[in-house]
C-alpha cells in the first residue's frame, strides 16, 4: 500500500436521538442518527402494517394452514 493517502481509521462513537450509544470504527468521526437497531420498530417488533385494501388479511386468508 501507498503510505500517506488512506484516510485514518480511528474509533468513534455513534449516538443515537434515542440515547443508545455505541463505539465503532470509521473514518469519519463520531456520528449523529436519528434511528438505530435499538428503537427501529423493524427490530423492536413494533412494526405496523398498514392495510386500508385488506391485502395482508387476504394473504394471510389464502395462505393459512388448514385445520387437518
Amino acid at each position: 500500500m501507498k503510505k500517506g493517502i488512506h484516510p485514518g481509521y480511528r474509533t468513534a462513537w455513534i449516538s443515537c436521538a434515542c440515547g443508545a450509544r455505541f463505539s465503532t470504527r470509521t473514518t469519519v468521526g463520531d456520528l449523529k442518527v436519528d434511528i438505530c437497531s435499538s428503537c427501529h420498530p423493524f427490530f423492536t417488533g413494533m412494526q405496523k402494517i398498514v392495510d386500508t385494501e385488506g391485502r395482508v388479511e387476504r394473504f394471510k386468508k389464502k395462505y393459512a394452514k388448514k385445520a387437518t
